[in-house]
């Protein structure tokens, strides 16, 4: 009962903050970060994450938001996130970025975070391609986390 009511709670209608927009944030994958790195045993995306103070701003202005106030209100705000993860072959680049909250319902930073824990796994142990990760989370990580995290 607990499944059904998730399942039905999630399949809400999307709110606009929910996703980025396409236009600014088509999503870029970084072609250093090939299946063999992302997959090595030591891989750690800290050692490849590079978005700058001044990136984030940007970031933030081109969304017309600030951290703090409106779409990233809450105590705990947002991040500058990658549309496609590091952890899966993002690139720290503007066209990969936006601005998501980690509070809000359905849909917030949290909850792509298991997404992008699933993908990963998914890619390594041979389940997905890369691409196919890549292309599915920048489509709509949405339905991508609808599609891997939600199915039994």
């Amino acid at each position: 009962m607990k499944e059904l009511f998730l399942m039905l709670f999630l399949s809400t209608s999307l709110n606009a903050g929910d996703l980025p927009d396409k236009v600014l944030t088509p999503g870029k994958a970084d072609p250093h970060l090939t299946e063999k790195v992302i997959c090595a045993e030591d891989f750690k995306t800290g050692k490849y994450r590079n978005v700058s103070s001044a990136l984030k701003t940007r970031v933030y202005r081109e969304y017309g938001v600030e951290p703090y106030k409106g779409y990233c209100s809450g105590e705990e705000g947002c991040e500058v996130d990658h549309l496609i993860p590091i952890y899966v072959g993002g690139a720290n680049d503007i066209t990969n970025l936006w601005p998501q909250p980690y509070e809000g319902q359905p849909w917030n930073a949290r909850m792509k975070d298991r997404l992008e824990v699933k993908l990963h796994n998914l890619v390594c142990d041979g389940t997905l391609t890369l691409d196919q990760a890549q292309r599915e989370i920048s489509t709509n990580w949405i339905d991508a986390y609808k599609k891997y995290v939600l199915k039994k």
